[in-house]
């Protein structure tokens, strides 16, 4: 039979720390459930018929993409709208065989009577925010289209798209993410449900009220007047369009999301590739908290628009702190302390399943996809066991936003990757391991030591929790 000891203070310590965290990742999963509960309130954003077609500029920024850059063009000049209310815009900042492609491509486009040019700063200065900002300087009308490289937007996306601009404060157009690769590998079905999740309860939610919602880099348009009100595009976050968001929504601009238009996209298919994705979204995030909490605190704007600004642009701290639960928890169990709060139930174990909520997940998943739902559910465990393994990565990029470390603005490789029969391991762009994947290898190893030291020490409900993350 188990015996408990008296706890040393250090052992102390770690045990009010890892109740401490439990908490803290609690408040934010119910935040979660909290935007579940505003994204299934019937709002319908209005939309009007176009009484003029107004001209727009489309902005295409381009950076190593040879498989996929010709796609977006195409799908681009296929646009069913009128070709001298167009200008497109083929940001290249290429140094590979793209910049071949696009320039043919471009003027083979041109020949016939597109208002399209190919783009050449000759530096990378800015990345993709710094593209963006020259470009402004020659764009055309009072709209702006932004596609990334992977996207294929259909051709009646910009007529639909405008018809949402129904009143003058609306600055931001958001569209939903479609997955033309979603069934290619368990990777990409987690990373699918995780961005449905991400569009269809919390833009949606935010979107539906006086929330700020955030432009998610591509698939959108905005007003050009709201740009250019909210400071034009920075450089200083690796999440350039969160920012322009934020500010634009602090000079009292409205970004609204629309669920209904859908542009389909690829979904990175090596893991390396999504865990670059991940850190770069996890850095920006925590470096817009920084450049941007202290102003949202004190505008005058409703006390739960900050509430809710903090969590989104904080919420990435639940890696480290998801990390520092799965170093702790083998210590206090080596250390035979009773981590039974209640007798017979562990109360831990409790909290992380709320945490985690697989059954609340399953009915919303349930509610998402009505007639579908069933076959996301296998997508929904794929996706704890993603979201877990990206503790080391995510944790890596929060600590380096929070210390200031600069970083490249490293892009998302795609390789043209659509039927499961496509392979991506002989193409260019293939990303080797890195020194994060070698940390991971060492959390790994502990996990597994901390399994055997679950199962030893007479409390293996807790061998479940170690690992998933060890997995």
């Amino acid at each position: 039979m188990l015996t408990h000891t008296v706890p040393t203070p250090f052992v102390q310590f770690l045990w009010n720390l890892f109740i401490s965290i439990a908490l803290v990742i609690t408040l934010y999963t119910c935040n979660f459930y909290y935007l579940v509960f505003l994204a299934r309130q019937k709002r319908k954003t209005k939309s009007v018929e176009l009484k003029e077609t107004p001209t727009v500029t489309i902005q295409l920024p381009i950076y190593n993409e040879k498989y996929v850059a010709a796609r977006l063009v195409n799908a681009v000049c296929a646009q069913d709208y009128p070709k001298e209310k167009l200008c497109i815009q083929v940001l290249d900042d290429s140094d590979d065989d793209t910049f071949t492609i696009l320039e043919d491509l471009v003027n083979d486009y041109k020949k016939k009577g597109f208002d399209i040019m190919h783009v050449r700063r000759g530096n990378r200065k800015g990345y993709k925010a710094g593209a963006l900002r020259h470009a402004m300087s020659f764009a055309k009308g009072d709209f702006v289209a932004i596609f990334d490289a992977d996207f294929i937007p259909p051709s009646w996306f910009l007529k639909k798209a405008l018809s949402y601009f129904c009143k003058p404060e609306i600055g931001l157009v958001q569209c939903r993410w479609g997955h033309v690769n979603e069934k290619y590998s368990a990777l990409t079905m987690a990373q699918a449900l995780s961005l449905d999740f991400h569009f269809l309860i919390e833009q949606k939610a935010k979107s539906n009220s006086h929330l700020f919602m955030n432009f998610n880099g591509t698939a959108g348009v905005w007003r050009r007047d709201c740009i250019e009100d909210a400071g034009g595009w920075h450089t200083a976050t690796l999440v350039e369009d969160l920012d322009l968001s934020y500010r634009a929504q602090m000079k009292g601009w409205k970004c609204v999301f629309i669920p209904d238009i859908v542009v389909d996209a690829e979904l990175p298919v090596q893991m390396n590739a999504a865990k670059r994705q991940q850190f770069r979204w996890a850095k920006g995030s925590i470096q817009c908290a920084i450049k941007l909490l202290g102003d949202v605190a004190i505008k005058r704007i409703p006390i739960d628009t900050k509430v809710q600004a903090f969590v989104q642009l904080t919420r990435h701290i639940a890696f480290p702190l998801m990390l520092m639960q799965f170093l702790i928890l083998p210590i206090l169990l080596a250390s035979k302390i009773n981590l039974y709060i209640v007798s017979g139930l562990p109360a831990l174990t409790i909290l992380a399943y709320l945490a985690m909520g697989p059954l609340v997940y399953i009915m919303i998943i349930r509610g998402m996809y009505e007639t579908s739902w069933k076959s996301k559910v296998l997508s929904y465990f794929y996706m704890v066991f993603y979201s877990a393994g990206m503790a080391v990565n995510n944790t890596v990029a929060v600590f380096d936003a929070l210390f200031g470390k600069k970083n490249e603005f490293l892009r998302t490789p795609k390789f043209g990757i659509v039927k499961k029969s496509d392979d991506w391991r002989d193409k260019a762009y293939a990303l080797p391991f890195t020194k994060t994947t070698l940390l991971e290898l060492f959390f790994g190893v502990y996990g597994i030591i901390g399994i055997f030291i679950a199962i030893f020490s007479e409390s293996p409900i807790f061998a479940p929790i170690i690992g998933i993350q060890t997995i």
